[in-house]
């Protein structure tokens, strides 16, 4: 299943963040292509999907005409992750030069073709193809709304019905496929550009007279007769010993639609205004929400340090009460220090990786016509990111005053990549068992074994090596020898109950993009509203930082001092809320019935979830640091 050598998948991954930057601002990421009259065009066929088992398959794995000899394309590092398998095919277009009823091939079932074929329509498998870098679309108008027409990427293998009259359900296959190939003419050159790539399925038992040769004339759709299929009411049954003929059509229509802007369609997404809405509405309510505390934060403060800044005689400062009586042991490091460095230092890579990639995105660079482009400059930026992971947990190391750094890198470069490369392998192994073109190929796993072991864990050993030459951060106060007694805590400062309580609003901001984002992953449909993806992170990490410091506040006011870990599992609990809502998603929204991919989904989830964690958990984490540091220096400590 490797794909070429290993070379091609590291050099296409590696050009890619020096290429992209080329074609940002043309959204569709490739230079136009002009096509004159009888130009060849190429289509291109790619993997079959199915929303209901989440498991790709390569076009020729089911017996469909093949051309003389199947060609793979180039394929980058994130469309083999994807399972992208894009081949040539037997259609043959040419550029303004329409076709009816074209023969493609015929071919007869046995026992296991149409065993194939019906497990496919069963599955409702869709066929992707690509021409000129457009996917494939089936124009559909909405039930609800005749007007509006949405576009269905791929069509169907087939389709499940019953003839008049009878109970018994058959399959039958979409052997007929009319395309509309759309083009913008420019009025000087003649020269045309491909701005649309259309097709309606239809499944018809074809008929011809005497026996079949290559230049047979069909009786059920005849271009000398001018007779087109225009229906499917003689359908093509899927059955052992069945003979079925594969035939095209081709339209060529005339758009105003100019090719910058040809993506268009595909970006627009349905109920647009009620989704944005409903975005809008989120933000204001936690942007509301992150005004008051931040104003109760201020206000609170500013009384406090105003009142323990005039206490003077040693008798009134024995009988202050609140966060200053445990000056002395704030900075006392925490129970499996090592650990938390570790999980601090991979929240920064993925920070770094997030941030980078949501502005990559934001500005164009990123289109989703670069099939495979934002998962390939996903794993580029965490591997290069490993620098600051390796810096940001060896200073915080430092701290605490440990002395073995170049234990701690290593636990950085492997404690999460390790976790989530476990969990990969094992999915992986179950999509390689049902032979699905989504299983990763040896080669392409061992480049990303090379991307973490050549690049990232060296970089993380050279940014742990520069935070530890560099001067340990002093606390503002010094810490005393021997540790407070924590009194007695009130039950709703219970470490398990505010830890639960932090996660709400932080998954409350976001969990209406990441219904936009399931979709997109789980029912195969773009997403590109990277923009409003932005000011959602913005507003999550506000949220993170503002609610981990009123609760790091009310835990110190309380005398508890034991800060550190709470405050990075309070912003990091969201995780758990997302891990929820995610099941919530599958038993809702999805109609997957396979145990494999029931698997492969909270197998891909619980990674997501993980990641999460640590990123929320290392933002509530660095946002009760600064404040700590911050409100303790600004007090007269006596």
């Amino acid at each position: 299943m490797a794909r070429g050598p290993l070379g091609r998948h590291l050099w296409i991954s590696i050009c890619l963040l020096l290429v992209v930057q080329g074609h940002s601002f043309y959204l569709p990421g490739v230079a136009p292509e002009d096509f004159v009259k009888g130009d060849l065009l190429k289509v291109k066929v790619n993997k079959l999907t199915s929303t209901k088992t989440q498991l790709p398959y390569s076009y020729y794995s089911l017996p469909y005409c093949r051309p003389d000899k199947i060609v793979d394309s180039a394929e980058n590092l994130g469309e083999v992750l994807r399972g992208d398998r894009i081949e040539n095919s037997p259609f043959v277009f040419k550029m303004r030069e329409p076709q009816m009823c074209s023969i493609v091939c015929r071919i007869t079932l046995n026992a296991k073709t149409a065993k194939d074929f019906k497990e496919k329509i069963d599955d409702e498998y869709r066929v992707n193809m690509i021409l000129d870098n457009l996917p494939l679309v089936v124009p559909l108008r909405r039930p609800d709304q005749e007007s509006t027409i949405v576009y269905q990427h791929g069509f169907h293998v087939g389709l499940r019905g019953q003839y008049a009259g009878t109970k018994e359900e058959k399959h039958f296959i979409h052997n007929h496929l009319t395309f509309t190939v759309k083009f913008h003419k420019d009025q000087v050159t003649e020269s045309a550009r491909i701005v649309g790539f259309e097709v309606k399925p239809f499944s018809v038992k074809h008929e011809y007279e005497g026996p079949w040769n290559d230049k047979i004339r069909l009786t059920t759709c005849d271009p000398h007769a001018k007779r087109s299929v225009t229906s499917s009411d003689s359908p093509q049954e899927v059955e052992d010993k069945k003979e079925i003929i594969f035939t095209y059509d081709v339209e060529f229509q005339e758009s105003d639609v100019k090719w910058a802007s040809r993506w268009d369609t595909y970006l627009l997404m349905a109920d647009d205004q009620i989704h944005w809405f409903s975005i809008v509405n989120s933000l204001m309510i936690v942007l509301f929400l992150s005004g008051m505390v931040a104003m109760i934060m201020l206000r609170t403060l500013y009384r406090d340090i105003s009142k323990y800044n005039q206490l003077e005689t040693q008798e009134e400062a024995q009988e202050e009460t609140g966060w200053k009586l445990v000056h002395g042991d704030v900075f006392r490091p925490p129970a499996n220090s090592d650990l938390l460095c570790v999980y601090v230092g991979t929240g920064v890579q993925f920070f770094g990786m997030v941030l980078v990639m949501m502005i990559f995105a934001a500005l164009g660079f990123l289109s989703p016509s670069n099939r495979g482009g934002l998962m390939t400059v996903m794993l580029l930026l965490w591997v290069f990111m490993g620098l600051f992971a390796g810096y940001s947990s060896a200073r915080l190391y430092k701290m605490f005053k440990g002395t073995e750094w170049k234990k701690i890198t290593l636990k950085t470069a492997f404690l999460f990549p390790a976790s989530v490369f476990a969990i990969f392998f094992v999915l992986n192994a179950l999509i390689w068992g049902e032979k699905s073109s989504g299983a990763v190929p040896f080669g392409t796993m061992f480049a990303l074994v090379f991307l973490w072991f050549g690049i990232s864990v060296p970089l993380v050993f050279v940014g742990s090596y520069v935070g530890f030459r560099k001067p340990a951060i002093e606390d503002p106060v010094k810490t005393n020898k021997i540790p407070r007694q924590i009194p007695e805590q009130a039950w709703y400062m219970n470490p398990a109950f505010s830890v639960l309580i932090g996660g709400i609003l932080p998954f409350g901001a976001v969990f209406i993009e990441l219904f936009f984002i399931l979709t997109s992953i789980w029912l195969h449909q773009f997403y590109y509203i990277f923009g409003f993806l932005f000011i959602v992170f913005i507003i999550l990490i506000v949220t993170c930082a503002e609610i981990t410091i009123v609760l790091c506040y009310f835990q110190l006011c309380s005398e508890d001092y034991l800060w550190w870990w709470r405050s990075y599992l309070t912003s990091g609990s969201s995780a758990l809320y997302l891990f929820l809502y995610a099941a919530f998603y599958f038993f809702t929204k999805l109609e997957i019935t396979k145990p494999v991919s029931g698997i492969l989904y909270f197998g891909y989830m619980l990674i997501v979830s993980y990641a999460f964690f640590v990123l929320t958990g290392t933002i509530g984490f660095y946002a009760c640091f600064w404040f700590t540091r911050l409100i303790y220096s600004s007090v007269k400590i006596d």
